[in-house]
Parts: C-alpha cells; sequence; structure tokens
C-alpha cells in the first residue's frame, strides 16, 4: 500500500500557513483545528518547513514569553522530512521511526499534495491486520 492510496480519499484541505504567521496565530490555528502540526509553505505551494507543538514547546524555553511574539519561520523545524505519494506505508512508518517525527508532507514535483501523521498510518496497519484477522476467522468457519 501507498501513501498515494491513503491519500486519494481525502476531500479535505491540507491546513497549512506561510512563514511570516505570527506562532501566536499558528498556534491559535492548531489549537481551533486539533491538530499538532502543519505544514509551513511559501506562496507556490512548497514546503518550507514544519510547524508542531514540539517547535511551540522549544521555542518557549529558547525565548520565554516572547516566543508568542516571533514568527513561524523562527520557530519552525526546516527543512520538513518529506515523502513522495509513491512510498509505501511501511517506508514513511520506518522514515517516521528513523527521523523521530510524527508529520509527514506528502510532496510531488517540488509542491505538497497532502499530509499525514503516525496515526493515519498506524489506522491503516490496523485496519489491515483486522481485515486479515477477519478472514482467517471466515475461512477456518468454512472450513
Amino acid at each position: 500500500m501507498t501513501i498515494q492510496n491513503i491519500i486519494a480519499g481525502r476531500d479535505f484541505p491540507v491546513i497549512s500557513c506561510t512563514s511570516d504567521l505570527p506562532v501566536r496565530e499558528a498556534v491559535a490555528l492548531l489549537a481551533d483545528k486539533r491538530i499538532g502540526a502543519m505544514p509551513v509553505l511559501d506562496s507556490k505551494g512548497a514546503v518550507l518547513g514544519l510547524f508542531s507543538e514540539r517547535d511551540v514547546i522549544r521555542c518557549l524555553k529558547r525565548n520565554g514569553n516572547d516566543t508568542l511574539d516571533i514568527t513561524v519561520a523562527d520557530a519552525m523545524t526546516s527543512p520538513a522530512i518529506t515523502i513522495p505519494p509513491a512510498s509505501t506505508v511501511n517506508e514513511a512508518l520506518a522514515l517516521m521511526t528513523h527521523r523521530r517525527v510524527r508529520h509527514l508532507p506528502v510532496v510531488e514535483a517540488g509542491r505538497i499534495v497532502h499530509f499525514v501523521s503516525i496515526g493515519d498510518l498506524v489506522k491503516y496497519k490496523i485496519d489491515a491486520i483486522e481485515g486479515e484477522a477477519r478472514a482467517m476467522r471466515d475461512y477456518i468457519r468454512s472450513s
């Protein structure tokens, strides 16, 4: 199964921001949308970085109360670790594990096409395992 298969049926937009957005507004966007991270994009849809809850924590340690007044450019993780749509779910999970990240922008031809989280990939794996178990039970019952 590829990342393309995972994102194919999605009909919701990727929540993103620009690098000039104040951290205060980016934090509000994360909270309002109930998400843990979002890609930071330029005007052409290229991924400049990733802004996450972890970035906020790091900035609070480094900048204290001034964190909310800096821009996302000064807080984001850059460059972002990205993945092409043709990658397999296992490749994506291995990359996330190796690089210790929980979110991956899906990039094709230099532009973002979607965004996946470790939760998306784990859900796919659980669904696949449950489907296999159901098929095995059905096979055993019919024998």
